[in-house]
């Protein structure tokens, strides 16, 4: 057994091979790449999708960041979707749990407070978005991973900015007094 060992190719393969399981666990549990495929956060995302349908940006997600449960308001992230479980989805967390939020059309117009275990997450692109103003608060257990940077195309290369951006002024943060200014 030990002159099987001893032949360079086998020594090889054996080497490679040990890797696979550790290279599986790190893309499902700490990092991995998705490709934006619609325009509901425009202009963050395929801000250019209408001139080149096939030029679509792809991410690099962090997806031990959503385990270790440090998700923040303003944060971008992949989520599987609560009416197509097969379909995964790129939204921003307007609210967390404990938070009050005054959604936008369709939801109906009265405030709604975050459960336990959820968040609220909306689409950049008001009108061409389905998020919770839709399908309400969404479990933390759907949440796949938070969105660091583009990688693709390379002229778009770079840094996600976060930000509560248009929800600001509709979420009441747990604790916070409401103000009439």
């Amino acid at each position: 057994m030990s002159r099987y060992f001893r032949n360079p190719a086998v020594r090889w393969s054996v080497g490679v091979l040990s890797w696979i399981p550790v290279g599986i666990f790190v893309v499902r549990h700490v990092v991995g790449l998705t490709k934006v495929t619609g325009a509901s956060m425009q202009p963050v995302f395929n801000p250019n999708l209408h001139k080149n349908p096939l030029q679509k940006d792809v991410l690099l997600l962090d997806r031990l960041s959503i385990r270790m449960g440090q998700l923040k308001r303003g944060d971008i992230v992949t989520l599987w979707s609560p009416q197509q479980p097969e379909k995964l989805m790129v939204k921003r967390v307007i609210a967390l749990e404990g938070d009050t939020v005054y959604p936008l059309p369709p939801a109906p117009p009265r405030p709604v407070q975050v459960p336990a275990g959820h968040c609220w997450v909306e689409g950049d692109s008001t009108f061409r978005t389905i998020d919770s103003n839709t399908y309400g608060p969404v479990p933390l257990g759907l949440l796949d991973g938070r969105v660091v940077c583009i990688v693709l195309p390379f002229d778009r290369f770079g840094m996600v900015p976060n930000g509560v951006g248009k929800s600001a002024g509709r979420v009441l943060r747990q604790g916070e007094a409401y103000r009439i200014s």
